[in-house]
């Protein structure tokens, strides 16, 4: 199984995420050209070499047509500073505060695979929330500033583009560095964390401490909860190969992203199961208590009929998670649940490696699941794909399977 680990001891920021995944590409410079052709409006990528405290890293500059981003960092003080997000400042007039109705409709026009499309409006989706649960208003309302720059957005079609490119089965990250102290933002002067990307990082663990900055931004944060299935100690991994994503400022400590893609041996995945049994809930409650949870950040929720005492007819809820997710999850099924007890026990998980490839059809882009391990080999395509063309086409899913089987 190909583990992708990301070190977040310096936090996470857009272009430093890009930067760590770009070094870990087969050809850095051939990616670079298809970042710049992927019809990011007026935006240019450049990757350079950077060193910080000894390592020898990448930096991703980001050009815009209105300048380099970072251009008006100079103007604030270091208490003001983001640690590397130049990107999350204003840079001209030609930086508008974008809605998210205008991150999708820019993204509905990019040269890329409709899985990273889906993957950019999911990640920015994730800091409309955030922002309008720190600002109190409803999410059509929201309007990206720092965030809705062109900078900002290419920073997160090239982390989409390259995960999509690397293809992990699975994403693993350390605990996040958030930094400390106070950030300049267009609201405002705010504490760091910014309310916004605590708001994103919710569930995830995070520390501050003596460096005084912004080391995890709301894009930085949205593109880790997005992608980011687990988060502690770097598992057990044969590792193939190692990128480092540097940022711009001088630390005591090398400010960069870390990542490390490898091989499992194999070792069973370690799970948790969450239980408990119902006999006082309607299905309706169970069901929305079921959506709450996969909402949660769940792998597995399914329910089981059950027989209970006083000859009663209830249900047993079982989740399956991760374990930096028990926590949340134990509190959501307490909050939307008449249980008064929930049952953990750890397990470990065999899994089939998993990879996704975008076919071209007859019938259009079709995702596939490819999952092989253990002497077995299995393909399916995406059912949210065959539903999407049945719809559009007026014909039945197995229609859409037999006409893509056939190639017609």
């Amino acid at each position: 199984m190909k583990v992708l680990y990301l070190d977040c001891g310096m936090g996470a920021a857009g272009d430093m995420l890009t930067a760590a995944l770009l070094e870990l590409t087969a050809d850095s410079e051939e990616f670079v050209g298809r970042l710049n052709s992927a019809g990011i409006p007026g935006v240019r990528f450049i990757a350079e070499k950077s060193e910080k405290c000894g390592i020898v890293g990448t930096h991703m500059r980001v050009i815009t047509d209105g300048g380099e981003e970072g251009e008006t960092e100079h103007m604030h003080s270091r208490h003001h500073h983001h640690h590397e997000h130049e990107h999350e400042h204003h840079h001209g007039h030609h930086h508008h505060h974008s809605s998210l109705h205008d991150i999708e409709h820019i993204v509905s026009g990019l040269n890329v695979s409709e899985s990273v499309k889906r993957d950019v409006t999911a990640v920015y989706t994730l800091i409309a929330e955030a922002e309008s649960a720190a600002h109190g208003k409803p999410v059509p309302e929201i309007h990206f500033h720092e965030v809705g720059t062109m900078d900002a957005v290419a920073d997160v079609t090239a982390v989409c583009m390259l995960m999509e490119e690397l293809a992990p089965d699975r994403v693993t990250a350390s605990p996040v560095h958030v930094g400390s102290g106070s950030v300049r933002c267009a609201h405002g002067i705010l504490p760091v964390p910014a309310p916004a990307t605590l708001h994103i990082l919710r569930g995830v663990p995070i520390y501050g401490g003596s460096i005084d900055g912004e080391l995890c931004t709301p894009t930085g944060a949205a593109l880790l909860k997005h992608f980011v299935g687990g988060f502690g100690d770097m598992p057990l991994m044969a590792p193939l190969g190692t990128g480092y994503g540097m940022g711009k400022k001088d630390f005591p400590r090398a400010n960069c992203v870390r990542a490390v893609i490898g091989e499992t041996a194999g070792a069973p995945e370690q799970m948790f199961e969450l239980s408990c049994n119902i006999d006082d809930m309607t299905a309706e409650d169970i069901a929305f208590a079921c959506e709450r949870l996969f909402e949660g950040g769940a792998r597995e929720v399914f329910t089981v009929p059950a027989g209970m005492k006083k000859s009663r007819a209830g249900t047993l809820i079982t989740v399956i998670c991760t374990g930096d997710k028990r926590s949340e999850l134990t509190g959501l099924m307490f909050r939307h649940t008449t249980t008064l007890g929930v049952r953990e026990m750890p397990f470990g998980r065999h899994v089939l490696e998993r990879r996704i490839v975008i076919e071209e059809t007859a019938l259009g882009s079709v995702r596939k699941k490819i999952s092989s391990g253990y002497g077995v080999t299995r393909e399916k395509y995406e059912h949210d794909d065959l539903a999407r063309i049945a719809c559009e086409r007026g014909i039945s899913i197995e229609q859409v399977r037999k006409l893509i089987s056939e190639g017609q």
